[in-house]
């Protein structure tokens, strides 16, 4: 098989988990919000046995196509990319089951509160991932660079959210638990959207062979 087969049956994989991690993602906050025991398990089960497999898989077919054909200038940028994305994507998957675990203790206790905030974020950061992706999938740099710029909102509220919260914790004690959980929820929804902006830079390195430096700390210590 030549290289350009093998690189576009490689994007055609990490698409495909892509999707499935998006989807996961989608399951643990919607079983949140519908107190969805089933899916969350799901999500727990099944669904994460599937990511863990598919990102050994993409990882594998990487490293042997770049020991087979020795890419090189685009090739190789398309390679690393998916390469990277694989991890990302892997990680990405990580914070869905840990939404969903969170989601377990929510749904069995009262709430603290209308979950308002919350599925907003959501819908942005899957809407940064899913635009990092199409990105990948068009190699559009621009559509890319748009996921980057999205980023600041996420935090925004993330940090709204914790302001609330704590304000919850501080008049009432008995609500401490709960609110952490929820807490962490934003987070994990805070790294899927510096995971998707990962993916955006590493579209951008494809594309036009630069780098764009991720400006939160957080990531680029991890990365190195």
């Amino acid at each position: 098989m030549l290289l350009q087969e093998r690189i576009t049956q490689l994007k055609r994989e990490v698409v495909a988990y892509s999707n499935h991690v998006e989807e996961m993602v989608r399951k643990s906050i919607g079983g949140l919000l519908r107190h969805d025991l089933e899916i969350l398990n799901q999500v727990i089960g099944e669904d994460e046995a599937l990511a863990n497999r598919k990102e050994l898989e993409i990882d594998e077919r990487c490293t042997t196509l770049i020991a087979q054909y020795e890419p090189k200038a685009k090739d190789l940028r398309t390679v690393l990319t998916i390469f990277r994305m694989n991890s990302d994507l892997e990680r990405i998957a990580d914070h869905g089951v840990n939404i969903a675990e969170k989601a377990l203790f929510l749904i069995e206790r009262p709430p603290v509160k209308p979950l308002i905030d919350l599925p907003r974020m959501a819908e942005i950061a899957l809407g940064m991932l899913k635009d990092s992706i199409s990105s990948f999938i068009n190699e559009d740099d621009r559509l890319a660079q748009e996921v980057l710029q999205r980023d600041n909102i996420v935090d925004a509220f993330t940090d709204q959210i914790l302001r609330e919260l704590i304000t919850f914790m501080s008049s009432d004690p008995g609500t401490i638990e709960r609110s952490l959980s929820l807490i962490m929820v934003s987070r994990n929804l805070e790294r899927i959207a510096d995971l998707a902006t990962n993916i955006g830079e590493d579209v951008v390195f494809m594309v036009e062979g630069k780098v764009v430096k991720h400006t939160h700390q957080e990531e680029e210590s991890e990365d190195l």
